[in-house]
């Protein structure tokens, strides 16, 4: 094999744009490995760890690093290289305007009522936020990595202005029907969501929707994302109240849900306080040791507009015979479900291990497959930095289902898979073939819960029938997905 690295100077793509370049040129003939990405630091480190030899470089150049079959021709495959990137220079508009160069100038010509979405780097994100607040104008902040004292400092400040900061981390909302981030495609309805949560929120916005497909009335008006850290003890709900605030002054609105990771005993506390002060009646949907899962909350919310919940979907059983041994292993690239599948597999097998744990002495460390029941998070700040999120790059979490499948303690896979605008086109066809290989020894069962609905560009049921196809049991219901995932190991116990 040989290696062919260059430097562009003065050229740039989004990270995004440069993950599916980088793709699409590793597809190429002769192609062992390509990456194409701004030479960032955490990108350095990323090209430095493949092994490539890369000159010294600002973040301004672009590095192209190819490993090729040592009769493949370096020419055509920067041939590959520039037909790739192709799409991403733009060839048409009107250029007598000049691009904005801030996300104030930006601003000041979207008029009164535009939201700035905020998708730089976590360093960086703050400043841009600030903008857009000091113009007037609430703001999503889709980067993470933000630290949690810039957090505070923006929501308190936004606060006084009357703006609402969605984020940071904010994944996913849906504004008057409109989706921003990782949003699915929903029915519109007269409900409203408050999410420090993306993928809690998406599970919300999946089940209702289904459910909405058969009973009149049940629809969603607006999700408003206000970030993970929302409802800690630092942050204290500043953005969770300006929402909760917002959608009772809405006639639109006849119900608001609040769903989040597991909060602060003490902001919960204060939030159901506040809440009971409102005109609209608000559901709390608050994940933790004792409450209601996603899919409680659910059906809760459509006792509450007076319907009885659905039976939520479920394909693929037959694919699925007894656990393999003795461990469940949890692979999320969603926070929040995996924080409820953790929830409930405590609560069945006692503490397990997780990046993201439930208690600080139950985290683990580099090595993410351990003797214990394990659940990773890889949306987690820690595993995005120097790569895309797994819903648009599912390597990480492909290689270590690999791992997982490679172990003979493993008894069960738990995954999920999320759909709608943002994620990757068409994410099954990148699953299925991890699925198929991690069943092909000792026919593990692989328990999939896909959170999307019927009307998300990568459509619901040929997502479902791939998973299925490759040996997955697919539910629509994450909750139910864990309790499938929980009774096998606990059978195999017995």
């Amino acid at each position: 094999m040989k290696d062919h690295v260059e430097l562009r100077s003065g050229a740039y793509a989004d990270s995004v744009t440069l993950l599916q370049v980088s793709r699409a040129v590793q597809a190429a003939p002769g192609v062992v490995a390509a990456q194409v990405a701004m030479a960032t630091g955490l990108n350095l480190e990323v090209l430095t760890g493949m092994g490539f030899d890369v000159p010294d470089s600002s973040p301004n150049d672009m590095v192209v690093a190819l490993r090729l079959d040592d009769d493949a021709d370096v020419a055509t495959a920067l041939a590959a290289v520039d037909a790739a990137l192709v799409p991403t220079r733009p060839s048409s508009g009107d250029t007598t305007l000049a691009p904005p160069r801030t996300t104030a100038s930006a601003l000041e010509r979207s008029g009164a009522g535009a939201i700035a979405l905020v998708s730089v780097p976590g360093a960086s994100a703050t400043v841009e936020a600030m903008d857009a607040v000091e113009a007037g104008h609430d703001v999503m902040i889709f980067s993470d990595n933000v630290p949690v004292a810039e957090e505070v400092a923006l929501k308190t400040y936004a606060a006084s202005r009357g703006a609402l900061v969605m984020g940071p981390d904010c994944g996913t909302a849906v504004i008057d029907g409109v989706g921003l981030g990782f949003a699915n495609t929903v029915r519109p309805g007269r409900i409203g969501l408050v999410a420090a949560s993306g993928t809690g929120c998406q599970q919300l916005l999946a089940l209702l929707h289904h459910a909405g497909a058969t009973q009149e009335g049940v629809g969603v008006r607006h999700a408003l994302g206000v970030g993970g850290r929302d409802l800690s003890s630092s942050v204290g709900g500043l953005a969770t109240r300006e929402a909760l605030r917002r959608l009772d002054a809405d006639a639109d609105v006849d119900l608001v849900v609040v769903v989040s990771k597991p909060p602060a005993p003490e902001v919960a506390e204060a939030l159901s306080t506040y809440a009971d002060g409102l005109a609209t009646p608000v559901e709390l949907g608050l994940l933790g040791r004792g409450q209601r899962d996603l899919t409680a909350v659910a059906e809760a919310v459509l006792a509450r507009l007076g319907h009885e919940a659905p039976e939520w979907p479920v394909h693929g059983a037959d694919n699925t015979r007894e656990a393999t041994g003795p461990l469940l292993r949890g692979l999320f690239v969603g926070g929040t479900l995996c924080d409820e599948s953790m929830l409930m597999a405590t609560e069945a097998f006692g503490p397990v291990r997780s990046n993201i744990p439930l208690s600080d002495e139950l985290a683990l460390g580099d090595d993410l497959l351990v003797d214990d029941h394990t659940f990773v998070d890889f949306g987690d700040d820690a595993l995005t930095q120097g790569r895309a999120h797994p819903m648009i790059d599912p390597t990480l979490r492909n290689e270590q289902l690999a791992r997982a499948a490679a172990d003979p303690a493993t008894g069960v896979i738990l995954l999920d898979l999320v759909l709608g605008h943002g994620a990757e086109p068409d994410p099954a066809t990148l699953l299925a073939p991890a699925i198929a290989a991690a069943r092909q020894d000792r026919s593990i069962p692989v328990i999939v819960s896909l959170v999307g609905t019927d009307l998300d560009p990568q459509g619901l049921d040929a997502q479902r029938d791939t998973l299925v196809a490759a040996g997955a049991e697919v539910h629509l219901s994450n909750a139910a997905a864990t309790r499938r995932a929980i009774q096998l190991i606990e059978g195999a116990r017995a």
